[in-house]
């Protein structure tokens, strides 16, 4: 897939006022410091279509992006550690459970985890939350380019294994690199499938 046109639409906290369009919506979500800003402008060619911040917890709304006129791309709020109160990251969770709940345009949402850390107990519950509730969902594995060939497999085979202890099979999953863009064209391949079948 070729990306042509990538443009912002609208941000904020309301299922409800989130675009009426049915076109197919890809939700982005992970712990917060997980690369997930730079790997939207990886897979989009636009260096700064989502901020980057060396502030954990910057994406604070949910932002949909629209991609070629025909899908959105939906950066969502970074669970977890951010420097935020108690009282916003509550509210947080409130609306980014409503949205994977009730927004039916939700095709697939793309769990990122940090490919250089063991499984966190966040990531695997959020995961949990996800199937229990069958809201398709991949994986995407990032900053792969951060470990060796031979790290990079046994760090993914340490969370296969802590997967299957829980699932039947191991979900879909991408390993990536925002630096060197590895695993973009995988990534925009899937959608791509979706988006025929839709």
């Amino acid at each position: 897939m070729q990306i042509k046109s990538a443009e912002f639409v609208i941000s904020n906290t309301d299922v409800q006022k989130c675009p009426k369009e049915q076109l197919p919506e890809y939700a982005f979500i992970g712990r917060s410091n997980v690369g997930k800003s730079s790997l939207i402008n990886m897979l989009t060619g636009r260096k700064s279509l989502a901020k980057i911040s060396g502030k954990p917890g910057k994406t604070q709304l949910i932002n949909h992006f629209k991609i070629n006129d025909n899908w959105f791309l939906v950066d969502l709020p970074g669970y977890g550690y951010a420097q935020i109160s108690k009282t916003k990251r509550e509210a947080f969770q409130e609306f980014i459970t409503e949205y994977f709940l009730k927004r039916q345009q939700l095709v697939c949402s793309f769990v990122l985890v940090d490919v250089r850390h063991a499984p966190q107990k966040i990531d695997v519950e959020f995961m949990r939350f996800l199937g229990e509730n069958e809201i398709p969902f991949c994986i995407i594995f990032t900053k792969s380019d951060k470990l060796n060939h031979s790290n990079l497999n046994k760090n993914l085979d340490i969370y296969k294994k802590e997967l299957l202890k829980t699932w039947e099979e191991m979900p879909p999953h991408f390993v990536t690199s925002a630096s060197n863009k590895s695993g973009r064209n995988d990534v925009l391949s899937f959608i791509d499938n979706i988006n025929k079948n839709f």
